[in-house]
């Protein structure tokens, strides 16, 4: 007889988180390493290398209020079971692979909340799902954005403001070293953002298959675990996207690089201090968008920025009908 709780089961479905954790640095390689990549600075192999590292340092920086808000503030906890968490996962990951091959650099998180969402309605009902976060999070697929263009744009004015007197040559030479460290900044943002929410379902199902119990917290190993494979993830890199990113959406030297990390990076440092999960996705792209906006609205290629915005918009409600759909196929066949 199948026994959902079992430990082979859900030792497989933490494996799934895993890959989907893995997926998620492969496929949001590309926010890490683009403006890098594209301005010169780093060739695409040392970039991966210095993302992952990064990724992974995040581990000791930020504590995780973005697992906990992941794992008991979107869905009732008391409804989660194996069925929920394997469908979630299903969604997010059938999301990103589709949108890694079109090329669209779509929201591993918001594809995650999605399928969470997506599998809690199909199981229980609507009035299992936690309106606070979840507006939270709605919220931030429009702030995060705004404010990474906000930050990119304020940053790189005040840059041309402050170096207007100084040589081109020299201002590259300059932001080429500093472009090292709004990269791997960034890569601390993406890495304690996005590894914090694979820990979160990791550790939600633990809770409700009984394997853990008392108090919600992450343990170790969930934490060192997601932070490793999302490090591997990078380092694969996820070169479809790094050419929308970087090359596609305007031209960045590397001052505007590092004025679109470190305004990137800002953002994040803030949304996984407040414990906010927001797309890292999401909020380099507003800052590359902010950063050209400097020069005129017209550098920024709004044609390509056009179908981004679709997927962002469609992320949650489609990768929500997937996980859905695993659900009923799960209940049908156990």
């Amino acid at each position: 007889m199948f026994d959902p709780n079992s430990l082979i089961v859900i030792g497989f479905v933490v494996f799934v988180a895993l890959a989907f954790d893995f997926i998620n640095g492969f496929h949001d390689a590309a926010n890490s390493v683009a403006t890098i990549v594209s301005t010169r600075v780093l060739s695409p192999f040392a970039a991966v290398f210095w993302a992952g590292f990064f990724n992974f340092l995040a581990l000791f920086i930020f504590k995780v209020h973005v697992a906990t808000t992941l794992g008991k503030g979107i869905v009732d906890p008391s409804i989660m079971s194996v069925g929920v968490v394997f469908a979630a996962l299903m969604g997010a990951i059938i999301w990103d692979l589709l949108t890694w091959w079109w090329g669209l650099p779509s929201s591993s998180s918001h594809a995650l909340v999605g399928g969470f969402v997506g599998a809690a309605i199909t199981k229980a009902g609507f009035g299992v799902l936690i309106s606070s976060g979840l507006i939270k999070i709605c919220l931030f697929i429009v702030l995060s954005p705004l404010l990474g263009m906000t930050f990119g744009f304020v940053l790189m004015n005040l840059i041309n403001l402050f170096f207007q007197n100084t040589s081109p040559s020299r201002v590259d030479k300059h932001f080429r070293r500093l472009q090292l460290i709004s990269a791997s900044l960034y890569s601390l943002g993406h890495g304690g953002n996005d590894a914090q929410k694979t820990m979160g379902i990791i550790t939600v199902l633990l809770f409700s298959s009984g394997y853990l119990t008392g108090d919600f917290y992450v343990p170790i190993w969930v934490m060192v675990s997601c932070h490793v494979v999302i490090a591997l993830g990078t380092m694969m890199g996820g070169w479809r996207i790094v050419k929308t990113m970087g090359m596609k959406i305007t031209k960045l030297h590397p001052v505007g690089g590092f004025a679109a990390e470190a305004g990137a990076a800002t953002t994040l440092f803030m949304a996984t201090f407040a414990g906010i999960p927001v797309s890292t996705t999401h909020t380099i792209t507003g800052s590359i968008m902010g950063v050209g906006a400097t020069r005129r609205l017209s550098a920024v290629r709004w044609g390509v920025v056009s179908p981004i915005i679709y997927a962002w918009i469609f992320t949650i409600p489609v990768s929500a009908l997937i996980a859905a759909a695993f659900y009923v196929c799960l209940r049908i066949l156990f």
